[in-house]
């Protein structure tokens, strides 16, 4: 592990200065933000699903503390519908950092009712009641999320840190400025913060820092043959969850993911990137974020995203 940058206010002067490149001054960011929210709140807590961008975040954690352990707990909320690969590395990562999960299960509100099976099996949008269910239950007034604001529109409209009220909801017309990059985490008992600390980085930026940090990542991410069909203009895995209609085709493709959401809303997109050099050079020639390409849940609406982040949803 590179040692921990600088940041604070010698950063732009150094980054005017070419002492900087683009990702220093980024990662720079991102640890400060990790460190402010460690130092002003009790008991943060890391959204972790073993995706590219919460495997960033937890990245610049191990930095912000190195030689010491990430100080706060990891959360997942596990839909059932994820793909086992990405499981598998989230169990190592946590092993290996020596991190505590924490995990909440949209099978077990399933299971005793709280919540019912959508019509059409997605279960992305089912997250929210768990997710704020283990925000009370761990008490937890901060979490970070690995969101970036060139996903999405709504994402697009978030602050760094971005209060949530005693419902957990989320109001996109009561903003707070953050000029100067002053971040403010004022909140009353029983609200918390959402806290994003790569929220300025692009798909792009994401993948040149996994590149320079050697990075591992789940192998869903890098060019695979696998079973696919297609639907809604996607390809989408073959799998318990996920099963083709009798109208649609089963194909074996050489493909890979971009994100790894539910497996039976999240599709694939064809690539002969098999390694961190090829899918840099991929993602710089795209023009479609990652979610707009390959995410069903978002093309439920126009306003999808923003809809759930009203309810809760990161």
């Amino acid at each position: 592990m590179r040692a921990a940058p600088v940041s604070g206010e010698r950063t732009a002067a150094l980054a005017q200065c070419g002492a900087l490149d683009a990702l220093d001054v980024l990662e720079a960011e991102s640890i400060h933000i990790i460190r402010e929210v460690v130092a002003e709140f009790e008991r943060p807590v890391l959204l972790f699903s073993g995706g590219k961008d919460s495997v960033v975040v937890l990245h610049l954690a191990a930095k912000a503390f190195w030689p010491g352990k990430v100080p706060f707990p990891v959360l997942h909320v596990d839909t059932g519908h994820n793909f086992p690969e990405v499981l598998a590395f989230r169990d190592d990562t946590v092993a290996r950092l020596g991190l505590r999960l924490e995990v909440a299960s949209v099978q077990d509100y399933l299971d005793d009712g709280r919540l019912q099976e959508r019509p059409d099996g997605t279960r992305n949008p089912l997250q929210t009641l768990p997710l704020l269910d283990a925000i009370a239950a761990g008490r937890h007034d901060a979490v970070f999320g690995g969101a970036r604001r060139d996903e999405d529109k709504a994402r697009a409209k978030e602050r760094i840190i971005s209060l949530r009220d005693e419902f957990g909801q989320w109001d996109p017309r009561n903003q707070r400025p953050e000029l100067w990059s002053l971040y403010n985490g004022r909140h009353t008992p029983g609200q918390h913060v959402r806290a994003f600390p790569i929220s300025n980085w692009t798909e792009l930026d994401v993948w040149r820092y996994i590149e320079r940090e050697g990075i591992e990542l789940p192998p869903l991410y890098y060019a695979h043959e696998r079973e696919v069909f297609r639907r809604d203009g996607m390809w989408r895995a073959v799998g318990e969850v996920s099963q083709p209609l009798q109208s649609e085709t089963v194909e074996r493709r050489v493909v890979r993911y971009r994100t790894v959401g539910d497996m039976s809303c999240t599709g694939a997109v064809e690539s002969e990137a098999s390694d961190v050099t090829a899918v840099v050079a991929e993602v710089a020639r795209t023009t479609v974020t990652e979610r707009g390409a390959t995410r069903a849940d978002d093309r439920l609406s126009e306003a999808a995203m923003e809809d759930r982040k009203k309810d809760g949803y990161f």
